[in-house]
């Protein structure tokens, strides 16, 4: 899903069922994408390890722990500012990959699923504001919502995005899910800017 920029107003261990397939547009290898947008201008440079190219990466997964695995791994390396998009049909593990990422983010008590509030808050090493947009009625109700202060604040992760295209703030990382045979899942992280590409890249490194 497209995210349109903002308009101007003035590290915990993976489950071994978790296996790496790096994927870019072109072939199976990873490659720079012309396409990837500009990092945050107020996000340091990156001083991990050595970084590489991709821009894309599919994981999967074989069960609900599995998922829950990687998404705290990849809580443990998220920070104010950024963006998480999850999308996938109903019951594909977005709520669950929502709870690894607070586990990462070190938020106590459980994360649920914010259905009917729309947004949860929940307090850690970094803010996490968990947002499921699937009853939204329209950019009315999206406006209440105050996506991007939060964006700003704190770490947010939106599920279902798709029902507010082109309202939301740009998208650090873009995780499509997909459900296969069994409990299986199938993850396409793709990097929506320089700050993606580095999370992309130390995920692959760890």
């Amino acid at each position: 899903m497209a995210s349109t920029p903002r308009p101007s107003a003035s590290a915990s261990t993976a489950s071994s069922a978790t296996r790496f397939a790096c994927t870019s547009e072109m072939s199976a290898t990873r490659t720079t994408s012309s396409r990837c947008g500009v990092g945050h201008s107020n996000v340091p440079p990156y001083t991990g390890p050595a970084m590489t190219a991709a821009v894309e990466t599919t994981l999967t997964t074989s069960s609900e722990d599995a998922t829950r695995a990687l998404g705290e791994r990849l809580g443990a390396r998220l920070r104010a500012g950024d963006v998480v998009l999850l999308s996938g049909d109903l019951g594909t593990g977005k709520t669950r990959l929502a709870q690894g990422i607070g586990r990462g983010l070190e938020c106590p008590g459980p994360v649920t699923s914010p259905t009917f509030v729309l947004v949860n808050t929940h307090v850690g090493r970094e803010r996490l504001f968990h947002a499921d947009l699937y009853r939204i009625a329209g950019a009315a109700d999206l406006s209440e919502l105050g996506l991007w202060e939060e964006a700003e604040r704190g770490v947010l992760v939106v599920e279902w995005p798709d029902r507010a295209e082109g309202h939301l703030p740009a998208a650090t990382l873009t995780v499509e899910i997909a459900g296969s045979q069994g409990n299986e899942r199938s993850f396409r992280l793709r990097a929506g800017d320089a700050r993606g590409r580095e999370l992309l890249a130390s995920l692959e490194l760890a």
